[in-house]
């Protein structure tokens, strides 16, 4: 009882308001303690004994002298905050909640706050509402400043959260205790209780309201799992925290081994041996990899990373090779599927980690140095044929060529029907990139409007049938040659019913590429053949149908089409979304023949990139000799160099 005395005689004296008041003392937390556990035991003894005050009081002392450590935060005396985060920190004082980067400036969520506002019916909005993305900031914010008003009123928010968002069938239960939201705050609550246990205003009642609310959370999302996908992954991740720095808890060991069984078999089911996660999204490839790094750390720091094998940590490695490779030298990656665009300085943070668990790898320490250290791998162009992405490459600068082609196997929510779809890097400029995503889902028809849109088959660089979205997306691997002298690829999908997509990539003298696309079948209808052309200024010819750029600057290309006499182009509505909720428009185009017979259509497609400003080579192509089933050729002529290419099954 002396301990509680003091601590509110503390408060009471630097002129703090405590919670005492609001905060209940939840005794059933001390059942909740393992009493096998040496510093549990007197804890526990005061509540046998009715003293259920000092046995709070006693725990958090034991807290506040307890080394506590998470992956996030090592030192909560090294503790900084950024002008971003003392933004949130100081508008959520306010009910001006951070919630989501697609939705700012923020929204004001009442005096008295109100949990279940939905200004915008996305979903998104309102799930991550219960991340409380804000609740760490202010804890910086505390930690940094030494001002008791972060500490009072995160404990009244956190507080205010509890009674408004009760575990019951409403439907704000479907968005406050969706098993993703209740991992993501299980991750959260361990750095907001480093930051704020030595505030006065973290009193003994409020540390019982606070632990039986985050055993009420680690036990839900232990039988309530996501049924798989990268969800999955976070949780498992996120219930091996909760079992390792919350160690006091009985359930704690269980959390823990939990969480690791779950690792220990996904990342067997959802990469690929070649290093590719299963949802074909460069975006969720990378989260993927930070969660399945971040459960080492966590077990270092709990002494137990023999509970993952040899195959787990070799699996991390090639997946880091992998994103490696795919993502173009300004360490942007492409907008395959629902993937955002990278931010430069945030991936090398994560090299520079990856380096640390595998200083070995050369490649890596490379890329985490920017070129200073380590090196490149000997390859140029490389294929990941289990997860159905290719790399043409004739360098690995900021002037070099890079073209990466999407053609793979079914796959998870995220991936989009787009199998056949590239981007193209040259010269410092990223060219033909993928739309993007937008928004995820929603309420509203608006927002359902544009993820309908930017999911559509037609919006990628592919080929489509009446623009219809695929129904087969199982991209099969018929050739790759990256080390021939022109180094080719070959695949087809089946895009449709009694349709069948082959298509052919030549990377010629390393320079440019001729595509050509071949539609059979008994399948009638428009075959459209799509292009998402680069944003800005690009100059077209229906009469010779042609696209071409005109940026100032060394990054240029002309891209030019060549089908039957009854080919036709058609400009269309053209969007880029390089993050949530942020768009652009641009150009689409397609390039369309009806077929009404049983007759192959076919298109080849010449892109040259070209240094200067102006007008690109003359061009011209066709087929030498009559194309079939097992191979084709082409004849190919780029201002005065004339070239045949083909390949032959």
């Amino acid at each position: 009882m002396k301990l509680i005395t003091t601590i509110l005689s503390v408060a009471m004296a630097m002129g703090v308001e405590t919670n005492a008041q609001q905060a209940e003392l939840k005794p059933e937390v001390f059942d909740m303690l393992n009493p096998e556990q040496t510093e549990m035991q007197p804890i526990i003894a005061l509540h046998n004994e009715g003293k259920d005050y000092e046995a709070a009081a006693a725990l958090l002392d034991y807290y506040r002298h307890r080394d506590l450590v998470t992956p996030d935060i090592k030192n909560v005396k090294k503790v900084k905050i950024s002008p971003e985060h003392q933004k949130w920190a100081d508008d959520a004082m306010e009910h001006t909640f951070f919630v989501h980067k697609g939705y700012q400036p923020s929204y004001n969520y009442g005096e008295d706050i109100n949990w279940e506002y939905w200004p915008v019916q996305d979903n998104e909005l309102r799930w991550q509402l219960h991340r409380q993305k804000w609740f760490v900031p202010m804890g910086k914010a505390y930690r940094v400043s030494g001002d008791e008003k972060y500490a009072v009123e995160w404990t009244k928010q956190y507080l205010d959260w509890i009674r408004k968002n009760p575990l019951d069938d409403s439907e704000n239960a479907r968005f406050a205790w969706r098993p993703l939201e209740v991992s993501d705050r299980l991750q959260a609550q361990p750095q907001e209780f480093q930051l704020f246990i030595d505030s006065p205003n973290f009193t003994p009642e409020f540390l019982t309201e606070f632990l039986y609310n985050y055993h009420k959370h680690a036990e839900y999302l232990n039988c309530h799992y996501s049924e798989k996908g990268n969800h999955l992954l976070f949780e498992a991740q996120r219930i091996l925290l909760a079992g390792t720095f919350f160690r006091e808890f009985k359930e704690a060991e269980s959390w823990r081994k939990q969480g690791v069984d779950i690792l220990n078999k996904e990342i067997q089911v959802q990469v690929y041996p070649d290093g590719g996660q299963f949802e074909l999204d460069p975006h969720y490839h990378l989260a993927t990899i930070q969660i399945f790094c971040k459960a080492l750390y966590i077990a270092d720091l709990g002494h137990f990373r023999n509970d993952f094998p040899q195959s787990y940590i070799d699996t991390i490695e090639n997946m880091i090779v992998f994103y490696a490779n795919i993502c173009f030298p300004d360490y942007g990656n492409p907008l395959f599927s629902d993937a955002k665009l990278t931010v430069k300085k945030e991936v090398i943070k994560d090299y520079k980690q990856w380096s640390e668990l595998f200083p070995d790898n050369q490649f890596i320490k490379y890329m985490a140095t920017e070129g200073k250290e380590g090196a490149l791998p000997e390859y140029l162009s490389k294929g990941f044929k289990d997860t159905g992405f290719f790399v043409f490459r004739n360098g690995w600068g900021e002037n070099s060529t890079q073209m990466v082609v999407k053609a793979g196997p079914p796959a998870f929510w995220h991936n989009q029907p787009d199998n056949g779809t590239f981007e193209l890097w040259y010269n410092g400029r990223a060219l033909f990139q993928d739309s993007g995503s937008y928004v995820y889902e929603g309420k509203e028809e608006e927002v359902m409007q544009w993820r309908r849109w930017f999911r559509q088959s037609k919006v990628h660089n592919t080929v489509t049938l009446s623009d219809k979205n695929f129904e087969t997306m199982d991209s099969k691997t018929l050739l790759w040659e990256p080390d021939a002298q022109t180094p080719v690829l070959v695949t087809e999908n089946a895009s449709y019913d009694k349709y069948t997509h082959r298509r052919s990539i030549f990377f010629v003298d390393k320079k440019y590429f001729v595509i050509v696309d071949e539609v059979s079948g008994d399948a009638k209808g428009v075959v459209n053949l799509h292009y998402q052309m680069p944003k800005g200024n690009v100059p077209n010819s229906r009469e010779d149908m042609t696209f071409e750029t005109a940026f100032e600057g060394n990054s240029n290309m002309k891209l030019q089409v060549f089908g039957d006499d009854t080919m036709t182009m058609k400009k269309e509505e053209g969007w880029l979304s390089t993050a949530y909720k942020k768009k652009v428009k641009r150009i689409n185009a397609s390039f369309n023949v009806k077929k009404t017979s049983k007759e192959p259509v076919r298109y080849i497609t010449v892109i040259v990139p070209f240094e200067q400003s102006g007008n690109g080579p003359a061009i011209d192509a066709k087929f030498k000799g009559k194309p079939s089933e097992n191979g084709i050729q082409v004849t190919v002529k780029v201002g005065k160099e004339k070239k045949t290419v083909g390949y032959k099954l």
